[in-house]
């Protein structure tokens, strides 16, 4: 699977996959990353990294899935916020 995410790339695999897995596990901007790429001592333009986001991010989680923890089929809301008109808020407590 890392093979071939470097194949006719200047970067290696393992930064591709290093970049991808940070932006999607810990919600980072593009431009936080080139900046910690940076300090890395990697010069990585923040539009690259949203490219390899958009090509390898769906097969990443595609090819991850079976290993993450099962969830329920249901929700619990401990409160519920309703806007009915402009001026009016109800605040719904279970």
């Amino acid at each position: 699977m890392v093979s071939n995410y470097s194949k006719w790339k200047h970067y290696q695999s393992e930064i591709i996959l290093l970049c991808v897995r940070w932006y999607l596990k810990y919600l980072l901007n593009y431009r936080n990353l080139e900046e910690m790429m940076r300090e890395g001592g990697l010069h990585i333009n923040y539009i690259t990294i949203m490219r390899w986001v958009h090509q390898y991010g769906s097969e990443m989680e595609n090819k991850m899935r079976k290993y993450l923890k099962p969830t329920k089929d249901f929700w619990r809301i401990d409160e519920i916020y309703i806007k009915v008109k402009e001026d009016e808020h109800i605040y719904i407590e279970q």
